[in-house]
């Protein structure tokens, strides 16, 4: 090999391992779900602007899952990482209670859960304790305040409640959770992060969940529920 072609050999060496590491593109962590995930958060923080200031992690409840299944995802952008956990859907948004979302509303009275963008923000102590409130950023939901759509906890929420009933119960509209799982809630998305809702149906495999046909049931109270359950049918 000639003098001249070993020097630009090295020059072309040299070049390379002076780029940044950056430069080179690194496959995201997770499945693809999470990686689905990421970029959703990313997207909507872009769209939401200022209004959000706290941008580390996004919380995603997927109502195109089963009230069964853990749909409400804590999406960390700081460390590629998703966590996730039960969150309820509101008892207008599934009158028949078999644990699916059939549809959204924004409207006062109408018990139901909203789709779209919220921004959290303080906490204060209301019916459930200690809640979180919400604002809502797009025409699909700018009446959260109104409607005192919030994050609450809430028994029919545990993971319990699902052995027991197969789902979860309903709640008036709001994001109701477990005790743990809202408390992770206070913890980690409270205070001026973001908050988005839509029925995606991602599975953890990035695949797409295909819902049942609807079919009638006939809600009858349980003989084992307790008085609570009776005056309130939505919780079993």
């Amino acid at each position: 090999m000639k003098r001249r072609d070993l020097i630009k050999g090295a020059v072309a060496t040299g070049a390379l391992a002076a780029l940044p590491a950056r430069a080179f593109a690194q496959p995201a962590k997770g499945s693809q779900r999470d990686r689905k995930l990421f970029a959703l958060a990313k997207e909507q923080l872009d769209k939401a602007g200022d209004v959000i200031w706290k941008r580390d992690i996004v919380g995603i409840s997927d109502f195109g899952l089963r009230s069964s299944e853990p749909r409400f995802h804590f999406v960390n952008l700081d460390r590629q990482e998703v966590k996730s956990y039960l969150v309820s859907h509101g008892t207008g948004s599934d009158p028949e209670h078999d644990g699916w979302l059939n549809s959204y509303s924004n409207i006062e009275g109408s018990n139901a859960t909203s789709k779209g963008a919220y921004v959290t923000w303080e906490w204060y102590k209301g019916r459930y304790g200690t809640s979180v409130r919400l604002g809502g950023l797009d025409t699909t939901n700018n009446n959260a305040l109104r409607r005192y759509i919030v994050m609450h906890r809430a028994r029919y929420a545990e993971p319990e409640h699902v052995e027991r009933w197969g789902r979860l119960g309903r709640s008036n509209g709001c994001f109701a959770m477990g005790e743990e799982q809202f408390r992770i809630a206070l913890l980690n998305l409270s205070g001026g992060r973001l908050l988005y809702a839509d029925s995606l149906g991602w599975s953890e495999d990035g695949s797409v969940v295909e819902r049942p046909e609807p079919r009638d049931l006939e809600l009858l109270v349980p003989d084992n529920a307790t008085g609570e359950d009776r005056l309130n049918p939505g919780v079993y």
